[in-house]
């Protein structure tokens, strides 16, 4: 049975971080859901524009993976959500995959408290969003236990394949990284 995986944009997403993650997890096998907040046609940071799948209130499954791209804006926008908070508490109560980037980890994962006891990483610039309780660690990608996090657009195909890594094995993840001729 695939794994299933939600990509969660909002109005002002880092387009690399969003797009990556899609490519490389399709590329892997993953059945990856492209999720609008609240619309269909969300527009990120730089002005491209993407169209969702869906959008988050269609829904109607638990994913095994869901993921957060930041861009300062669009980590925001998801933190207004209740809707989405609520999915997020209820998939780390599951120990279900959850994976932020950039803004991402700080704006929208930290303040729900579920890094506090965690290493976890960031944009640089957004560690001061992190508790007291939150070990920043300054790697491209960071996993503990169900939660990745990672720092930004240039560390966007790593984190995407550590979500490949978790969900499908090693041994797939690898066979992508080669075959897009990734370091």
């Amino acid at each position: 049975m695939s794994k299933k995986a939600i990509v969660v944009l909002a109005e002002g997403f880092e387009e690399i971080e969003a797009i990556t993650p899609i490519d490389i997890l399709r590329r892997a096998g993953v059945d990856v859901i492209v999720v609008g907040l609240e619309a269909i046609s969300i527009r990120g940071a730089h002005d491209v524009i993407v169209n969702a799948d869906a959008r988050l209130d269609d829904i109607d499954f638990m994913p095994d993976a869901i993921v957060f791209p930041g861009g300062s804006l669009g980590a925001k926008n998801l933190a207004r959500s209740n809707k989405l908070k609520d999915l997020i508490i209820v998939m780390n109560a599951e120990g279900r995959l959850i994976a932020a980037i950039c803004a991402a980890p700080a704006l929208l994962l930290a303040p729900l408290g579920i890094l506090d006891g965690k290493q976890a990483t960031c944009y640089p610039s957004m560690e001061e969003e992190f508790s007291a309780f939150v070990q920043p660690v300054d790697e491209q990608v960071v996993q503990d236990e169900n939660i990745i996090t990672s720092k930004g657009p240039g560390t966007s195909a790593a984190f995407a394949l550590r979500i490949a890594e978790d969900l499908l094995g090693t041994e797939k993840a690898e066979a992508v990284r080669r075959a897009m001729l990734l370091p």
